[in-house]
């Protein structure tokens, strides 16, 4: 789903095992950086944007030779939640319907 976060364009997808699933949804469940655990999904953060700069900016990784040193890599979301790859985070419905405008709804 395309819409503003902060004046700024974003990617978000509703969390739910049963809606339609963007190409970069069903990439990330592929590559495992998306995973259900009973009624929660979790998500790995530094897997949705696996650039170096982004991870280094988040703090997911420890040194360029490899390993992750960060902290808060796993994020929890429920369904009905938001996850905005764009900006990595999730975000509670309530939040999402006040600091986010859609655009289109895909």
């Amino acid at each position: 789903m395309k819409v503003l976060y902060k004046g700024q364009p974003a990617e978000v997808w509703e969390i739910s095992r049963t809606n339609e699933q963007p190409d970069w949804v069903k990439l990330a469940f592929e590559e495992n950086y998306l995973y259900w655990m009973d009624n929660h999904l979790r998500v790995l953060m530094s897997g949705l944007n696996p650039s170096m700069g982004t991870n280094l900016k988040f703090g997911a990784v420890g040194t360029v030779g490899g390993g992750f040193a960060g902290y808060d890599m796993y994020v929890l979301g429920y369904p009905g939640d938001y996850l905005d790859v764009t900006n990595h985070r999730v975000v509670s419905k309530k939040k999402f319907l006040k600091q986010y405008q859609v655009l289109e709804d895909a």
